[in-house]
């Protein structure tokens, strides 16, 4: 194996949660920041929107002439909806509510407790209460493991997290908060807009589209599918084909709202003027019971982020598509809405995640299964895994035929065999079929590869040059050995690991300070055993380690997903070592006292 170099270096540190290769420069903030203000000099100027109207925009300008701005209004929208959301959160009382109107967004979010909050929000239980340090007054250190967690998480929840590092939170970067409080609530409100979670929709089949193509549409082509199904409920001949200039005028909103709740959402006069039209059509949406964080102007502007939400939110608090359960039942397939076993159920949304993280142009992921059966994105993920390994021309980007789609999927049984995958009696046609256990069997021994490739790039320099799982867990026993402590696994198979004591251990045997003892349960049982599964996971994010893992997988011991979690914790401990040797010794006590 090569040495590496910067580049897979950095790749690495981004991936495994340690953004820059230890560096607290981000290469998307290149330039340097005045000393006038940790943000750079802020300049606020005007510029026109859709509608006509004045949009606020802010202007940070770096050393060297470099500019970057960002929305007043998303800065504002997304202060009141946290405001909103976890206003009434006691962990968060010294810095609720924000002030709208000022930095706030970013200047208390610093300590990261807000963006940790936040995603919790997202999807329950993502990071551990008891991980977070919460006093009052917080070092860098302790700062740094606060956004630590939040990144990793926010990347196991689905986040794309590119070139952000936890200082460039702490110093409270606009551009690069907005983007990941904006990730997060994204998920937040279209999370459960699915045919899995909603079945009526259903009702937004077209014409020759079957269940498999539907389950492929990311939520927000649902979202203007569910409104051009009301306005053609409500006699309109209007089509909505964005959330900006299509919904500017506010009759798409006035219609559709009517539709959802005559008594509550009266239609609104259309010879109203912009402004008026919009505060309506946000009045009425409130008296539905939807609490939408937008203004009127943001509706003229055409803001597509904040009118997504809008919809989103509408959606949440009323979607208004009603099936008979019987007839609901002859329409939807359930067959293709479910994986016959919990464990796969994790595993299909673990693998999600991790190719969502790997940043790949133009994949994200929604659904594993439909989204891999035209073999497009399993090819992309193994180019990823090995860089040349895919012959572009042999490559249907586009397959328009079943017949194109199979030749994807004959190429990456070819390929996988190439990488030396397990792929006995198996064919395109199993993947273009939807073959779960399949597609599942390809994404492990994808992960693992990628895994197990990126340990034996870090690990070289220990002369390493081959890892296997016996190195994982020889390293792991002795990294707990070397803190004094004497419990061992045997394998990645270990019935004693579902506790998760070993793997606390582990974490605290690479930083003492991240574990706090005293919330660790001794008690032998399966609440316990989640507890302190939970615990750990966060632990891990919170030292720098990116998993993916579900405290579910620790109690059953999951051997595969369990060997990715000590996999990025050793991926965590060889990048510290790195980036700490190369500090000065001064430097390493001052950040050790700080």
């Amino acid at each position: 194996v090569s040495q590496p170099t910067n580049r897979t270096i950095q790749e690495m540190s981004e991936w495994i949660g340690l953004p820059n290769g230890g560096s607290s420069d981000s290469p998307a903030s290149s330039a340097k920041l005045s000393p006038m203000t940790k943000r750079g000099t802020l300049l606020p100027q005007s510029e026109s929107g859709k509608g006509g109207f004045e949009r606020q925009i802010s202007k940070i300008s770096g050393a060297g002439g470099a500019s970057h701005s960002y929305s007043e209004e998303e800065k504002e929208a997304f202060s009141e909806h946290i405001n909103f959301c976890l206003g009434s959160d006691p962990m968060l009382a010294r810095h609720m509510p924000l002030d709208a109107m000022s930095t706030d967004l970013f200047d208390k979010n610093a300590d990261g407790l807000i963006m940790c909050k936040l995603i919790n929000l997202a999807q329950h239980d993502a990071i551990d209460d008891r991980a977070l340090n919460t006093k009052d007054s917080l070092n860098v250190y302790q700062k740094t493991e606060n956004q630590n967690l939040a990144l990793n998480a926010a990347r196991a929840i689905g986040c794309q997290v590119i070139n952000i590092g936890a200082q460039d939170l702490i110093e409270g970067r606009p551009i690069l908060v907005l983007g990941l409080v904006w990730q997060v609530i994204k998920i937040q409100l279209l999370g459960q807009i699915s045919l899995r979670n909603v079945p009526e929709l259903v009702l937004l089949l077209e014409d020759d589209e079957t269940m498999v193509d539907f389950l492929k549409l990311h939520p927000e082509i649902i979202l203007l599918r569910w409104l051009n199904y009301h306005l053609k409920k409500a006699g309109s001949s209007r089509v909505v084909k964005n959330f900006s200039n299509d919904l500017a005028d506010s009759e798409v909103y006035s219609l559709v709202l009517h539709q959802l709740d005559a008594p509550k959402c009266p239609l609104i006069n259309a010879s109203e003027g912009a402004m008026g039209k919009a505060a309506k059509a946000i009045n009425n949406a409130r008296a539905m019971g939807a609490e939408v964080f937008l203004k009127p102007k943001d509706i003229c502007d055409g803001n597509k982020k904040l009118n997504t939400s809008m919809v989103a939110q509408l959606f949440n608090t009323n979607h208004g598509l009603k099936v008979e359960k019987s007839k609901r039942l002859s329409m939807v397939d359930l067959s293709k809405l479910s994986i016959d076993d919990a464990g796969d159920s994790r595993e299909e949304r673990v693998f999600r995640m991790w190719i969502n993280s790997l940043n790949i142009d133009e994949v994200y992921i929604n659904d594993l299964f439909s989204e891999c059966q035209s073999g497009v994105n399993l090819l992309k993920v193994m180019e990823r895994v090995e860089p040349g390994v895919t012959e572009p021309r042999r490559v249907n980007l586009n397959p328009k035929s079943r017949f194109k789609e199979v030749e994807n999927g004959n190429y990456v049984v070819e390929l996988g065999k190439q990488m030396k995958f397990s792929l006995i009696n198996v064919g395109g046609l199993d993947i273009v079929d939807g073959n779960k256990k399949l597609i599942l069997a390809i994404m492990w021994q994808l992960m693992r590869k990628y895994t197990l490739k990126v340990l034996s790039e870090l690990a070289i320099k220990q002369n390493i040059s081959d890892i296997s799982d016996e190195h994982i867990v020889q390293w792991a026993n002795e990294t707990v050995a070397g803190s004094g402590k004497a419990t061992k696994m045997r394998s990645f198979k270990d019935i004693s690991l579902k506790n998760a004591v070993f793997l606390l251990e582990l974490v605290s045997a690479i930083e003492p300070r991240a574990v706090n003892w005293e919330c660790v349960k001794r008690d032998d049982d399966k609440d316990n055993h989640i507890l302190n599964a939970r615990y750990a996971i966060s632990t891990a994010r919170k030292v720098g380690a990116c998993v993916f893992l579900t405290p579910e997988d620790i109690v059953e011991v999951k051997s595969k997903m369990i060997m990715t979690f000590v996999s990025a914790l050793w991926m965590t401990y060889l990048l510290k070592r790195e980036s700490s040797s190369s500090d000065s010794p001064s430097e390493a006590i001052a950040a050790e006292k700080a």
